[in-house]
């Protein structure tokens, strides 16, 4: 059973899909490489790890009450 994504809850989670890599953090998360969604069965699993990242860290977002306008300075 894989775990879920926990989007913005630390420093060191993070996971690969295809040549993809998701890494956590506190206050940012990041993508780098690349993905190839091949019409098969990879295909899909590959973009639905990729959807489960982005959904985690649309919903960490939305519950958010304090976010700020942006974390730059």
């Amino acid at each position: 059973m894989q775990q879920p994504f926990m989007a913005y809850e630390n420093d060191t989670d993070g996971f690969t899909t295809g040549n993809l890599l998701i890494q956590n953090g506190t206050d940012t998360i990041t993508i780098e490489g690349t993905l190839n969604i091949t019409k098969d069965k990879e295909g899909l699993e590959a973009v639905l790890k990729l959807k489960r990242a982005v959904d985690a860290a649309i919903d960490a977002l939305k519950r958010d009450r304090n976010l700020p306008d942006s974390i730059r300075d």
